[in-house]
């Protein structure tokens, strides 16, 4: 005897019982997409430089003084650097990279023939420069650069070679150093503190120009970028004695 399909199998009273099972299967097929939160996703692969030489700054103010010449309206305006608003800071209290990205950026700007002034006039236009250090403190998971996981499994899979083909195992580690050396040299952790370096030239109450630019910074940097942000050290209390006599 040939078995009915399960559906035709359901009795009178149970058909209305497997039609409900059957719909609600239905249902998570059409509804499988949905979620009642939204699902946390990643942004597009992007690069950012890491800061962390003088040189790095002087890229920058390279970049800053072409875009700034680039700009009819700025072009051909006597230009101010706004001095720094802290005057008081000196080399052992840190803000190394306001004044020195403001000496850099004075030659770029000099060197392309930028007309600068040494004090603010009643037809210049004042450039102003801002550090603000972001600190994140619950980053989570970050991505290693791409192919390192490739480069890590490589050298594992070439250190076994010895093991089966060369009499000198050492010699398995050669072309993991290879591999090493050339890629190397683009990776760095992300970290956790960034800056973000905005260029303005104001003329009274009108933005001229406007430029940011976000890096990474090594922590231990902080000093150097925002010196009011970094913690001073307890101060250890003197005690004062004196004689009775």
């Amino acid at each position: 005897m040939r078995t009915r399909p399960l559906l035709f199998r359901c009795s009178y009273f149970t058909r209305p019982v497997c039609l409900g099972l059957a719909s609600l299967m239905l249902s998570g097929c059409f509804y499988a997409n949905t979620s009642q939160a939204p699902i946390a996703t990643t942004y597009p692969y992007t690069e950012q430089q890491r800061m962390q030489a003088a040189q790095h700054w002087e890229v920058l103010a390279r970049h800053e003084a072409s875009s700034i010449l680039q700009r009819e309206r700025v072009r051909n305006r006597d230009l101010y650097i706004t001095a720094e608003d802290s005057a008081e800071l000196h080399a052992y209290s840190g803000g190394e990279f306001g004044r020195g990205f403001r000496t850099l950026l004075t030659s770029e700007l000099v060197s392309r023939g930028a007309n600068l002034t040494t004090v603010p006039t009643t037809s210049s236009a004042n450039i102003s420069i801002g550090v603000e250090v972001v600190e994140h403190r619950d980053r989570g998971f970050t991505r290693p650069p791409i192919g390192a996981f490739t480069a890590l499994t490589a050298g594992i899979a070439v250190a076994t070679i010895p093991f089966n083909r060369w009499s000198e195992p050492a010699l398995g580690l050669i072309p993991a150093g290879m591999i090493a050396d050339a890629t190397s040299g683009s990776w760095t952790h992300s970290g956790n503190e960034e800056i973000i370096v905005t260029t303005q030239i104001i003329d009274g109450e009108r933005i001229l120009y406007s430029s940011s630019n976000i890096y990474y910074i090594n922590a231990g940097d902080r000093r150097q970028y925002a010196p009011h942000r970094v913690p001073l050290a307890p101060t250890t209390p003197s005690v004062s004695i004196t004689d009775s006599w």
